[in-house]
């Protein structure tokens, strides 16, 4: 007998009975998809802040199972309606990567719903809540390991915002459903996150043009003193080297610049000018459209791409790619 076939709270009950049981295999789940996610962006070089997951608790489960809309149960069957019970969100820095990330995982896995609630806002006049929610799934032709082939049975709730964003989102849910507004204040309170909402929706704009302008102007040579005794490129050369070379690609996380020039270090490249000659021959534009990406590849993930195609199987033979090798064979199918 199925959830739905019992009285309301019966079904609830028994809904909440059966969330206890998955539990273990729920959370293990989320720990899948954490990784999957993290990995997908780090292999995109898609700069991030936080990616975290979680596994909503059986005490949340329960409260949502037995809401109700006009004496009406509003999940008649909880356990396959309630979309949140694996939970995770990844925080950017700025806007246009919330819109970058939603591409990835758009690619990357099957997404069952896409809600942009700060557009949902917007259309109705107002400020206040921003975030980008998806619910996505494992593709059935996805290759995984082993470990995660359990995956394919579970779905996941993503959110994805940037920290100014978070910061509102979480200081207004703590104040607002703890309880703690007193009735005689709600209204001048709401009036002040209304304009908090406005101000960091500006904030946000600004710092998106601050990191355009940056990324636009960067000096052709670094301020920051190289290291003598480390043989590598720096990580701030490089990052000004590909700015110039890929101006139309967002910025990569600092620690991907590092690791990307210890790859090059590997392939004998250790200056900028070795560098600047392999990829001379290269079709940045073809190379890229040949992946057939729906996001825009940031930075380091564009000379990636290059460097696979120049190198091919040695690229991939590359001690530092060893925790990466299928992957990159899929790609280079796609430029074969």
């Amino acid at each position: 007998m199925t959830t739905t076939d019992v009285p309301d709270p019966d079904r609830v009950r028994e809904a909440v009975r059966l969330y206890v049981a998955r539990q273990p295999e729920l959370t293990r789940a989320t720990e899948g998809f954490l990784a999957l996610v993290t990995a997908a962006l780090d292999d995109a070089g898609i700069n991030y802040l936080t990616v975290t997951g979680r596994t909503k608790s059986v005490e949340s489960f329960a409260g949502k199972a037995a809401r109700t809309v006009d004496g009406r149960l509003l999940y008649p069957d909880p356990l396959e309606q309630i979309t949140d019970q694996i939970g995770l969100r990844v925080i950017t820095y700025v806007r246009d990567d919330v819109d970058a990330v939603a591409q990835l995982l758009a690619s990357e896995l099957t997404v069952l719903d896409d809600r942009d609630m700060g557009q949902e806002t917007a259309d109705q006049g107002r400020w206040g809540y921003v975030s980008r929610h998806l619910v996505v799934a494992v593709d059935a032709s996805r290759t995984l390991s082993p470990e995660q082939a359990a995956l394919r049975t579970f779905t996941a709730s993503v959110q994805v915002r940037t920290v100014l964003q978070h910061a509102w989102a979480e200081f207004e849910h703590d104040i607002r459903y703890k309880g703690t507004v007193p009735e005689a204040h709600a209204p001048d309170l709401n009036r002040r996150f209304t304009l908090a909402a406005g101000l960091l929706e500006l904030a946000d704009r600004e710092f998106s043009a601050i990191r355009d302008r940056l990324q636009a102007t960067m000096p052709e040579h670094p301020g920051e003193e190289p290291d003598e005794t480390d043989p590598r490129l720096s990580a701030q050369e490089l990052a000004t080297f590909l700015a110039g070379t890929y101006p139309g690609a967002g910025w990569s996380r600092t620690e991907h610049y590092a690791w990307i020039s210890g790859l090059l270090l590997e392939l004998g490249i250790s200056s900028l000018e070795e560098l600047a000659h392999v990829l001379a021959g290269t079709d940045s534009d073809r190379i890229t459209a040949r992946m057939g990406y729906r996001y825009p590849p940031a930075a380091v993930r564009r000379l990636d791409d290059a460097l696979l195609a120049v190198y091919g199987g040695d690229y991939i033979a590359l001690h530092g790619n060893a925790h990466r090798e299928e992957q990159l064979r899929e790609r280079l199918a796609k430029l074969d």
